[in-house]
């Protein structure tokens, strides 16, 4: 099974990329403008946001380390959104490594504060759906902001 969510994950890397060449093209101020329509406020807040979810739910919860969520203006600009990025491939490949064996089986998480069971698999898809929603409220937010967007769908 581990190698399948590698696998899966190489997409959602190649998904991603094609994202951020495009954020690339998108300047600063408009990448930071805040606009409270987009749950985030920003294009740079929701990709924050997305890869804070990866630290919370495979970071902590799962893998048990202690890690501070990254803050969204420690990211100021597209090129700190790709090493944020590389940190956060790292801590999936963690992940994904800490439990190659056993995808199934239900670790103890805390959602809003309350004990909860969720296994290995669960807490990747969520990590993974929840990046692509938030991808798609980015590509949303630059048309708003007067950009085309681009394809960034696995199947293109």
């Amino acid at each position: 099974m581990g190698n399948t969510l590698l696998l899966q994950y190489e997409m959602v890397k190649q998904s991603r990329e094609v994202l951020l060449q495009y954020c690339d093209t998108i300047t600063t101020k408009d990448f930071c403008a805040e606009n409270s329509s987009f749950g985030g406020g920003s294009i740079r807040n929701l990709l924050v946001h997305t890869a804070n979810t990866y630290e919370f739910w495979l970071g902590k919860q799962a893998l048990q380390k202690d890690l501070a969520f990254t803050a969204y203006k420690s990211v100021e600009s597209i090129a700190a959104t790709w090493q944020l990025f590389q940190s956060i491939d790292l801590l999936v490949a963690e992940f994904i490594s800490a439990f190659a064996h056993d995808y199934l089986s239900e670790l103890e998480v805390r959602i809003n504060n309350i004990p909860a069971k969720a296994s290995p698999l669960k807490l990747f898809t969520h990590v993974i759906t929840h990046e692509y929603h938030h991808k798609g409220q980015v590509l949303s937010l630059s048309r708003h902001l007067g950009y085309t967007p681009v394809d960034t769908d696995v199947m293109r």
